[in-house]
């Protein structure tokens, strides 16, 4: 399993250009606000297409603006995991885990649901809505949603930011029991340091809408290629501040 990321975008003045490739693996995207990782995120799962590029998951090529390939959002199979989680409040937790399983038929609906249920702890919930449920659950409503399709591959924006450090830290452990139970590639975008170190197994670090290193968390920390680089990971208070 992989997935190869290469594109250009100029957006409202901002120019972007990255270039990776990741295997199975969890890699995590990591810099300054406003670097370019949301936008990235957009673009791997056809929310917003590249000016010039390429992105192929597993041997799929889902953009490549020379040979005319744009696929929709619909036809990539990715689950996204948003900042905000985007649950519905008009919808129970089944609904809400169900809305994910959109291409399949009824009765696969409704055993993959069953399975997402069990697996996700979320037993007893089924008909709450989502002032119902602790935060916990919440997250664990939205990750099972992205992943009843059973997707290639997993896209979190910053699910963990909004959460208390408790909570934080429990669902970190959670991420990594879905890499065990879901062996895809992973990408998530944090702005907390000790978050991606310890979760990490490719650190992808942007500034300024390009890429300015990649490797093992050890690799970044221990050896910066550049001032940027050595600034975020020996003074991560800043990301807020640039």
């Amino acid at each position: 399993m992989n997935l190869f990321f290469k594109a250009k975008k100029v957006l409202h003045g901002f120019a972007f250009e990255a270039d990776w490739a990741i295997d199975n693996e969890l890699a995590v995207l990591f810099g300054y606000s406003g670097a370019g990782k949301s936008l990235t995120l957009q673009m791997i799962a056809g929310l917003l297409a590249p000016d010039e590029g390429f992105i192929k998951l597993n041997g799929d090529v889902l953009f490549d603006n020379k040979a005319g390939i744009d696929q929709p959002p619909q036809r990539r199979s990715f689950g996204y995991v948003f900042q905000d989680l985007a649950l519905f409040p008009h919808m129970t937790v089944l609904g809400n885990i169900l809305y994910g399983a959109h291409g399949l038929s009824e009765e696969e609906r409704r055993q993959r649901a069953k399975e997402m249920i069990e697996q996700f702890m979320l037993a007893g919930l089924e008909r709450k809505f989502h002032h119902e449920i602790s935060g916990g659950q919440k997250q664990r409503v939205a990750f099972a949603r992205a992943l009843i399709r059973r997707p290639a591959a997993l896209l979190l924006d910053e699910p963990f930011s909004a959460l208390d450090n408790p909570l934080r830290i429990e669902m970190q452990n959670f991420l990594q029991q879905i890499r065990r139970n879901f062996p895809i590639p992973v990408i998530l975008v944090t702005h907390d340091l000790t978050e991606a170190l310890t979760l990490a197994d490719k650190l992808i670090v942007y500034g300024g809408g390009k890429v300015l290193q990649v490797g093992k968390p050890v690799e970044v920390v221990n050896a910066p290629v550049c001032p940027d680089v050595e600034l975020l990971v020996k003074n991560p208070m800043m990301l807020g501040k640039k």
